[in-house]
């Protein structure tokens, strides 16, 4: 019975959306999956359960009116040992996060500060929804701060420009380091490399950025929506959340700029796997293999979108046409399961298709569990 409150009380069964976010924020850097992004993903899994418990100890007494069934108001789980649980794994996350570099600590850092302003301030404000989406936003950022850190400055190379506003001072950069990054032209033989990868990391978050805005906006709708799962009664909230998840359907398809060919993603990596850009035939026609390589991304990009789409927007359908409190607590939860085949389709967007499909694989799990412990 306490092992079945405490998976209550952590929404295990929401715990599989989490991973995907650090491979999307890995794949839209440029840069492959190292023990950097594995870190990335532990203090993810660490500051999300974090949340979940320190949610359910702050809203104590209205889940006693609401929802009495949930572990604290229930007594199967003390007020005190929730809050334990939720100081325990956010000091777990940032020590994860630590290891993984500064600029992935910081990332952390403004990360667990969000989680425990939304729990114990802005849930019930207008600013909640806004809160959640900077926390999966850099959830994501996250894992684009910490690949490639962990390994030291022979992996990190300077393909982007300045330090980026998430990692900021704590990179370690130095007056050379940002005359360096100015010219848009950083390099492993350049200042950068003497301080390890660190100073380079500014330029992968920043290439990060457009996919945690995308992520951002679909967290945002979803919790927007999820303001009204209690009592329901709200048309407005999943139309228009049924609108954004088409439009992010929609920008998900379209490959991301500058990433093709650039950085050596794993659909693009050239002979030997040394990262050198795919070069198309320059004539009008393409031989069948290099034609069956440009089109079979676009296909998956496509296939993921697709999943995404079907599995937000049926639920919210339903909830706008009946918002009841089950039809609506069934399109959050349909909200949430949807972040995966939304990470995968970011990560393929970024030419990186074998994630993609990995973070897929989460799928099946998350929808078995989902029907033992429910995610919202």
């Amino acid at each position: 019975m306490t092992a079945r409150a405490w998976a209550e009380l952590l929404r295990v069964s929401a715990l599989f959306t989490v991973p995907g976010d650090a491979l999307a924020g890995a794949a839209a850097s440029g840069r492959r999956p190292d023990r950097g992004t594995v870190l990335a993903v532990g203090a993810s899994l660490c500051l999300y359960e974090a949340g979940m418990a320190l949610n359910d100890w702050a809203d104590r007494d209205e889940d006693a009116i609401d929802r009495p069934h949930r572990p604290i108001p229930s007594g199967r789980i003390a007020p005190g040992a929730a809050l334990a649980a939720a100081g325990v794994l956010t000091a777990a996350g940032l020590g994860l996060a630590a290891r993984a570099g500064r600029p992935a600590l910081a990332v952390a850092t403004g990360l667990a500060a969000t989680v425990w302003a939304y729990d114990l301030r802005l849930k019930h404000t207008p600013a909640g929804p806004a809160a959640m989406a900077a926390a999966r936003g850099l959830d994501l950022l996250l894992g684009a701060a910490a690949t490639g850190a962990a390994a030291g400055g022979a992996t990190g190379r300077a393909t982007g420009p300045g330090p980026s506003p998430v990692t900021g001072p704590a990179s370690g950069e130095g007056p050379a380091s940002r005359k360096g990054a100015a010219s848009g032209r950083g390099s492993a033989a350049g200042p950068g490399a003497a301080l390890g990868s660190e100073p380079a990391t500014g330029g992968f978050v920043r290439g990060a950025l457009p996919a945690a805005a995308l992520l951002g906006a679909h967290t945002y709708a979803v919790t927007a929506v999820s303001r009204h799962e209690a009592h329901g009664g709200s048309t407005a909230a999943p139309l228009a959340a049924l609108g954004a998840v088409a439009a992010l359907s929609a920008a998900a398809v379209h490959e991301q700029r500058g990433r093709r060919g650039d950085r050596g993603t794993d659909a693009h990596l050239g002979p030997g796997g040394r990262g050198e850009p795919h070069r198309p035939n320059p004539g009008p026609t393409h031989d069948a293999p290099e034609f069956l390589a440009g089109t079979a991304p676009g296909l998956v990009r496509t296939a993921l979108s697709g999943s995404y789409l079907r599995t937000a927007a049926v639920p919210l359908l339903h909830a706008a046409l009946n918002p009841s409190p089950p039809l609506t607590q069934r399109a959050v939860g349909g909200g949430i399961r949807a972040m995966i085949p939304l990470q995968a389709a970011l990560a393929a967007r970024a030419g990186a298709v074998g994630t993609g499909l990995a973070v897929m694989a989460l799928v099946p799990i998350a929808r078995a569990l989902s029907r033992k412990v429910s995610p919202t």
